[in-house]
């Protein structure tokens, strides 16, 4: 699959850090199989002639084969006969762990993007003893047809049990540019309407630096109400992936002083974004923590909502629901 990560970033969860309420969006990539046949590349010359074993990489490549087929025709109970019991898959500094947890995963993933395509070109072979097999190589995927295809670098962890070659373990390395590919789509406008203080929320993001680096801009205007004024404050954020982990960070500054700074997770088609913040100076707290959970409800669509807040420790009430719709 494109490149995992989790993702979660609270929205004004407090009155002294409003930039809790403009965190930005995360998206999936898609997958798709809208051909039937397997698409396998040909080796490349980069596998090394002391790590390849011709037999070997034979049987490899079918087993290869056979994943790119069970995955592009949605077949679920091949995909699940490519890994063990109790495999792990580690991608952008993420982990599932167990064949059940890897498939569903992988399932909801292609459920939600039916137009993708996968291919996959082995490296390298290098056997470890009669049953066990390191591979490498690159997984190609492109979103929809004639796309720009995103592209991942992998080492699996093969063993032999019966007659199958399955995956034990298979961790996936993501190009810093690439890492950003599966947020491609909150690239733009968007708007959402606070239903607790009936504040107006507006993001934009963008891609700066050749593609490195995604730059948003939030404004949050909230009504005068209650006995308290209007408020306007704008927020900054900036989401960039690690080159050395393949996880994707963000930062938030807002115009009261406040920040955060969080890491991106998911499980392929709901993201979670885990920040911990400073708060405005003169707040009645110091340190927040929130996680917001990001569900993209269709290409122009997007629902957030705040939970697991805390300030300096103590238990905050889970924040309602954004619904965010994409502006022309």
């Amino acid at each position: 699959m494109p490149t995992r990560f989790r993702l979660s970033c609270r929205q004004g969860l407090l009155p002294s850090a409003a930039f809790l309420l403009g965190c930005g969006f995360v998206a999936t990539g898609s997958l798709s199989a809208e051909g039937q046949e397997s698409v396998l590349a040909p080796a490349t010359q980069e596998a090394t002639a002391t790590d390849d074993d011709t037999p070997l990489r034979d049987t490899l490549d079918a087993a290869t084969r056979a994943y790119v087929d069970a995955t592009n025709t949605r077949r679920f109970e091949a995909l699940a006969d490519q890994w063990t019991e109790g495999a792990e898959l580690s991608e952008g500094g993420g982990l599932i762990v167990g064949r059940e947890a890897i498939v569903a995963s992988i399932r909801g993933w292609l459920e939600a993007n039916p137009e993708a395509r996968l291919a996959i070109r082995l490296t390298g072979v290098k056997a470890l003893g009669k049953s066990a097999a390191r591979v490498r190589g690159v997984m190609s995927f492109t979103r929809k047809p004639g796309a720009k295809p995103i592209e991942t670098r992998f080492e699996s962890l093969r063993v032999l049990e019966g007659n199958a070659w399955r995956l034990a373990e298979s961790t996936v390395e993501p190009s810093q540019v690439d890492a950003l590919e599966t947020l491609a789509w909150m690239v733009g406008t968007w708007r959402a309407t606070d239903p607790d203080s009936g504040a107006t929320i507006d993001a934009s993001y963008q891609r700066v630096a050749g593609g490195h680096l995604i730059l948003g801009g939030i404004r949050h205007r909230a009504p005068a109400r209650d006995g308290l004024p209007a408020t306007e404050i704008d927020v900054v954020e900036l989401i960039h992936p690690d080159k050395a982990t393949g996880s994707v960070r963000s930062w938030v500054f807002d115009s009261t002083g406040a920040r955060a700074e969080g890491a991106f997770e998911t499980d392929g088609t709901s993201f979670n974004r885990r920040f911990v913040g400073t708060t405005a100076d003169g707040a009645a707290g110091d340190v927040a923590r929130w996680v917001q959970v990001i569900i993209p409800t269709g290409d122009s669509s997007c629902t957030m909502q705040s939970i697991e807040r805390t300030l300096d420790g103590n238990p905050l009430p889970d924040k309602a629901p954004l619904h965010f719709k994409r502006q022309k």
